[in-house]
Parts: structure tokens; C-alpha cells; sequence
């Protein structure tokens, strides 16, 4: 398996720190409102990864954490006259709500800013000892970027090209930096602010040293996977290094994943431009499987464009898949027993060459699109070669090789029921009984009717299926 590695720039081969075992972080959201869309693709692509590797036999310690202490939580809390944990506890809740929708599993850990400060103020006391960081007059703690010798390698920026570009609004005692490019580990309290206790100053934490912490407290020293958006490489990330390697002494995470941007109808998702986006919106007008497939449809390390255009694709690539895996159900309970033919057994073969490619397209950097199209291609040996006639073992074989691919990928093969509402279901019923009464022109105008309606109706053996047009 290679993963590209933004430390190095190129493919890697993975090699876990523990045999058969992935420590893994990524970095979580900060909680002031509904996730957008943005949030959901690395949350969504790096799940997929988890699964992977869950798939492969590994076993996978995965966290996540919430950041529920920052500027933009107070200020919101401010502005509803509430305490900042009403707000995070509020947006916690409902994240985790749209992430059971993308179908995301729970993280092994899923570790709170404000539930860390201990183990903060004990790295940071290790980082002041070490000489890595030092105390401003008013309390301030920042962290030396000149003492820490391997600085910018994994941005690659040169720390004398470097601007101060970090996201901690400026904070009293900034004028006590040694340099410009040091950042916050530790700032004091404003007035109405949230603050703990600290051997320099009441205050709380900076942004960056959170992660390091809870990578340290629930994966240890040396991680395998750190993992997020790209936009956290600089500075989030290599200040993590930063920090983390400086208080360890060893190096903190094998392989760095970065995922890219999403833009919106080309353009960069933005709430001036009204193309801003929570997945709580999108769930308005899409089942969320749609939206968690077309956040695979592409490599997880390029661009993607979300587009009303693209979502209706990715809709229709989902029904054909789901539509496949539905029509061998039908076709299992109907199955013959009994040993496979010779074109059913070539056909297997066939069948395991396509997991085999899908195999090798998630272990080429997880490349979900190639892997997508290998599972289309299954789908389309199912629905060509599978019939009423085949065997139990065929069908079965080909329904559940589906479904295990699907499942990697969060991809929910089971048809979610839709309930009709009375009127509909009266509608049907009539049709039902005009053409029990032979009455032809009135069941096609209700046919007509509900089509208008946007119900399909197929008339069957087994009665009458509908679907939504």
C-alpha cells in the first residue's frame, strides 16, 4: 500500500509503527455552527481510509477531536448571551448528526479542547524547560520557531520568507515576541472569556496545541496517519510537528494526508458569493449517500467542484449501483441451488480480477474514483450475467463481493423504505381497483397523475413497485 506523503512529497509505502495496528489522527472541526460541505470531505475521505484499512485487517485507533474553545465560539455565545459550552455542546450534537447521516463511523476517541488543559499546561511547561518556549510579560507563552531546527519542512517553506500568517487573533503581550513568526501556546483571559487556571497567567489555550496533546494522550509519542484539510498544513500542522517533536524527541506522525479543496460551482465556497453550503442544506434536497459518493467520485488529493449539475451524476452513478445490488437480492431468493456452471466459474473469476482492481486503486493513495469505477464494472457483470436461472453460490457471491466493497467505501447497499403519504397510497389503491374494473382510461389518468407527482409505477408479478422519478 503507498500513500503520498505531504512530508515528502511523493508515495510512500506504509509501514505501521505497530505490526497490524494504525494509530491515526485528524483533525476535527471547530464547533460554532452546522458543518458545511467543506467540513464533510475530509471527515468523509478519511473515514473511507479507517475502512480501508479495517478491511484489510488492521486494527485502526482513530481520532478525532472537537476544538470547543476558540474565538469564534465566544463570539457567538456573546452574541446569544450564553456561556461558549452551550454553543459547542449544541454543534457537537448536531455535527455528530450529520455525520451518522454521511454514514461516518464514530471515532475510537473523540477528545474535547476543554477536557485536554491539563496535559496542555504540562506540554507547554515541558516546552518552556526545553528552551522551546518562553513566558511574555503579561503571561503570554509563545512557542520559539528558530529553536526548533526542522521548522516549514512540512509546508517547505523557508522560516526567513516567512510572514506571521498564523490564525490567533492578535492578543495583548504581542509585542513580547521574539519573533514574529513565534506563535500563542498559552494566552491571557479577556474580559468574558472562558479561562483556566496556568503557572503564567488565567488564560486558555492557543489553537495549535490542542492536537498535540490528545495525538500524544490517545496514540502516543509516534502516530502513523495525521490526517486533514490542506488548508491546516500551514501553519496548524507544522506546528504540531513543532510542538509535538520538541516535547517527545521523536518524530510525531510516518505520513501526512492532506485532502484538497472543494470549490463551489467553480468558485471558492463562500458566504458573500451565496455559494456557501452546510450538509445540513444539502440533506434538503439530496439523501446524503449521494453526497458521501460524490465526495469519493474523485481523488481525495485534487480539486473538486460541487455543482447541482455533478450531484444529479453522482444521484443516477448511486441508483445504478444500488438498483445492481437490489436486482441480485431479488434474484437470491429465486436462485437454483446446486454447483455453478463453467460460465458461472469463469465468470467468478472475473468477478475477483475486479476486486483485485479495486484493491489496487485504493492501495494507490486511496484513489476512490478508480476504485468506484471497478465496483460499476461488477455491478455491470452482475446485471449481465445473473438471471433467474443462475445459481445460489453466483448470485450470492457477487451480491455480497458488492456489498463488501460498498461498505469500504460507506456506501449503504440496503434501499432506504420510503413511506407514501395517504393520498398517494389512496391513489394507487383507486388505480388498483379501475383496473380490476377494467376501467382503463381511469387507471392511466391517475397513472398520469401520479407521475406528475413524481411516482413511477411498475406493474409486476409480484404487484405493483414504485419509485420517485
Amino acid at each position: 500500500m503507498k500513500i503520498y506523503n505531504t512530508l515528502s512529497k511523493r508515495k510512500e509505502e506504509f509501514v505501521p509503527v505497530e505490526p497490524g495496528r494504525v494509530k491515526m489522527y485528524v483533525c476535527g472541526p471547530t464547533v460554532y455552527n452546522f458543518i458545511h460541505i467543506g467540513n464533510a470531505r475530509p471527515m468523509i475521505v478519511f473515514d473511507t481510509v479507517r475502512r480501508y484499512f479495517e478491511y484489510k485487517g488492521y486494527d485502526v485507533n482513530y481520532v478525532s477531536n472537537f476544538t470547543d474553545v476558540d474565538d469564534k465560539i465566544i463570539k457567538k455565545a456573546i452574541e446569544e448571551g450564553v456561556d461558549a459550552d452551550v454553543i459547542s455542546k449544541r454543534y457537537i450534537a448536531e455535527c455528530k448528526k450529520d455525520m451518522e447521516a454521511l454514514n461516518i463511523r464514530p471515532a475510537t476517541k473523540n477528545p474535547l479542547a476543554t477536557e485536554e488543559i491539563c496535559g496542555m499546561l504540562d506540554m507547554i511547561g515541558i516546552l518552556i524547560e526545553k528552551g522551546y518556549a518562553y513566558v511574555a510579560a503579561d503571561g503570554t507563552v509563545y512557542y520559539r520557531v528558530r529553536k526548533f531546527k526542522d521548522y516549514g519542512k512540512l509546508s517547505h517553506k523557508n522560516l526567513d520568507d516567512l510572514q506571521s500568517g498564523f490564525r490567533e487573533i492578535k492578543v495583548t503581550g504581542e509585542e513580547g515576541k521574539e519573533d514574529p513568526n513565534d506563535f500563542v501556546l498559552w494566552k491571557p483571559k479577556k474580559d468574558g472569556e472562558p479561562y483556566w487556571e496556568s503557572p503564567w497567567c488565567q488564560g486558555r489555550p492557543g489553537w495549535h496545541i490542542e492536537c498535540s496533546v490528545m495525538a500524544k494522550r490517545y496514540l502516543g509519542d509516534e502516530i502513523d496517519i495525521h490526517a486533514g484539510g490542506e488548508d491546516l498544513v500551514f501553519p496548524h500542522h507544522e506546528n504540531e510537528i513543532a510542538q509535538s517533536e520538541a516535547a517527545n524527541g521523536v518524530t510525531f506522525a510516518k505520513y501526512w494526508m492532506h485532502n484538497a479543496f472543494l470549490n463551489v460551482d467553480n468558485k471558492k465556497m463562500s458566504k458573500s458569493l451565496g455559494n456557501f453550503f452546510t450538509v445540513r442544506e444539502i440533506s434538503e434536497k439530496y439523501d446524503l449517500q449521494v453526497l458521501r459518493f460524490f465526495m469519493l467520485s474523485a481523488h481525495y488529493r485534487s480539486p473538486l467542484n460541487f455543482s447541482a449539475e455533478l450531484m444529479e451524476a453522482s444521484k443516477n452513478g448511486l441508483e445504478r449501483i444500488l438498483t445492481g445490488v437490489e436486482k441480485l437480492k431479488e434474484l437470491s431468493a429465486k436462485a437454483a441451488a446446486g454447483e455453478m456452471t463453467a460460465e458461472e466459474l469463469e465468470n467468478k473469476k472475473r468477478a475477483e480480477e475486479l476486486v483485485a482492481k479495486y484493491e489496487a486503486a485504493m492501495e494507490d493513495d486511496f484513489n476512490t474514483a478508480d476504485a468506484i469505477s471497478a465496483v460499476f464494472e461488477l455491478v455491470k457483470l452482475g446485471n449481465s450475467t445473473a438471471s433467474v436461472g443462475s445459481s445460489a453460490d453466483y448470485v450470492n457471491g457477487i451480491k455480497e463481493t458488492l456489498e463488501k466493497l460498498c461498505d469500504v467505501m460507506g456506501i449503504i447497499t440496503e434501499k432506504k423504505e420510503e413511506m407514501l403519504d395517504s393520498e398517494i397510497e389512496d391513489m394507487i389503491a383507486q388505480r388498483q381497483a379501475a383496473r380490476k374494473a377494467k376501467n382503463f382510461a381511469l387507471a392511466d389518468e391517475i397513472r398520469g397523475k401520479l407521475l406528475e407527482m413524481g411516482i413511477v409505477l411498475e406493474d409486476t408479478r409480484e404487484g405493483v413497485k414504485w419509485k420517485r422519478a
